[in-house]
């Protein structure tokens, strides 16, 4: 029970590696809170987890944000942990994006980091953690993800920016790199073709689940990790640092 008695905030909560880490915390003994855009989803992930608090927001909307931390202040005075884990895959050639498709997934997966951030510091308190969702793609070039990566890659240093400045504070900053890992979306939008060539490219021979990346965030906003700030930690099965295949 390594969260008895602390408060978690889990954005995009409502599915996947959000989902999964909710219901590690809880299960930890947090007293936990998830958001997310869809408000039929998010019921169902309440319903699921059970004795939690949803709330229904956009990270990228920093009023929003506003209004979730004005509750969280009101129902339970601060937090001690925060996942910053919103934001959405999207791949596409250089050549077909528009503006809008840019605006999209710079705000899903950095502007709605930064600002969750920005909004939670000053209801977090010390000793106390904070874990930003990055990817396995900020480590390699991979075509077709130039606007996922960099808004990962931004979101990524953030976390050390962050945990910068707030030392000396109790509060860590780290972030997670996820590999392939097979939640909903991914088996949903992924071919069972792709999937299996995915898994061959991971030394461990399978794709990750939520409940792997779960178990890290966890460790990570644990003090069994209070002596790593302003880290990125892969949960990736080796995909970035090794490879399977014999060299030519």
């Amino acid at each position: 029970m390594r969260f008895d008695g602390k408060i978690a905030l889990v954005t995009g909560g409502s599915a996947g590696i959000g989902l999964a880490t909710a219901r590690r915390l809880r299960g930890e003994g947090a007293t936990v809170v998830i958001t997310g855009r869809d408000q039929a989803r998010l019921d169902t992930a309440a319903d699921a987890l059970g004795d939690v608090l949803a709330v229904r927001g956009d990270a990228a909307r920093p009023d929003e944000l506003d209004a979730l931390m004005s509750t969280i202040r009101d129902r339970f005075g601060g937090l001690d942990v925060v996942f910053a884990n919103a934001g959405a895959a999207a791949f596409r050639p250089n050549a077909e994006i528009t503006e809008a498709e840019f605006d999209r997934v710079a705000d899903s997966n950095f502007k709605a980091a930064f600002f969750t951030v920005q909004k939670a510091v000053p209801l977090v308190r010390g000793p106390a953690s904070i874990v930003l969702n990055a990817s396995w793609a900020v480590h390699r070039g991979v075509p077709g993800s130039a606007v996922y990566a960099a808004a990962k890659a931004a979101a990524h240093n953030l976390a050390r920016t962050y945990a910068a400045e707030l030392a000396g504070t109790g509060i860590r900053v780290n972030s997670v790199s996820p590999g392939y890992i097979a939640t909903g979306s991914f088996r949903e939008n992924v071919s069972a073709e792709a999937r299996a060539v995915a898994a061959a490219a991971v030394a461990t021979g399978r794709l990750g689940t939520p409940e792997d990346v779960a178990a890290v965030v966890a460790f990570l906003a644990s003090e069994d990790a209070a002596y790593v700030n302003g880290q990125d930690l892969p949960v990736d099965g080796g995909l970035i640092a090794v490879s399977p295949a014999p060299m030519l």
